[in-house]
């Protein structure tokens, strides 16, 4: 085995449309949907976005837009991407931090292997980062979180 090392999707915006296409191509294929053509408007919204969860988020951004296209045209939920963006301008890096990994564990239940499976990173990882920036496990603390985060910005 030899480790390979790249950077970030975020400093790779020129890959970003072909991993889209792949992704599509392949989740169409996976679910049996005829969605084969990305629309430019979506593609330069998919370039412009920094992809904190890298391309894993990429990844299921692309699934759910597939699950959620009628025809043969990717639909991609690109309001997800302009809301997130207007909400973490305003805040620094760490509540930033603090606000994705409470919403990526609150849309996997809590679950925090399955969190650190989408946000790419070892469950480890993930675990030192929530007790250094004080994220609770549990949905309650989360919500409680989750609100009080909406109320810093």
């Amino acid at each position: 085995m030899f480790p390979i090392t790249i950077p970030p999707l975020r400093d790779r915006p020129d890959d970003i449309p072909a991993l889209a296409e792949y992704f599509t191509r392949k989740y169409a294929r996976e679910m049996d949907r005829p969605v084969a053509a990305i629309p430019p408007d979506s593609t330069r919204a998919l370039v412009s976005w920094r992809w904190p969860g890298n391309v894993r988020e990429l990844e299921n951004f692309i699934a759910r837009a597939v699950i959620l296209s009628s025809g043969t045209t990717l639909h991609a939920p690109l309001a997800e991407l302009q809301d997130e963006a207007v909400e973490a301008a305003g805040g620094t890096l760490a509540e930033m931090e603090r606000e994705y990994i409470i919403r990526v564990l609150r849309e996997t239940g809590g679950v925090v292997s399955a969190a650190a499976t989408r946000l790419g990173v070892p469950r480890t990882t993930l675990n030192a980062m929530m007790r250094k920036l004080g994220i609770s496990r549990q949905i309650s603390d989360l919500d409680a979180d989750q609100q009080a985060c909406n109320h810093t910005h």
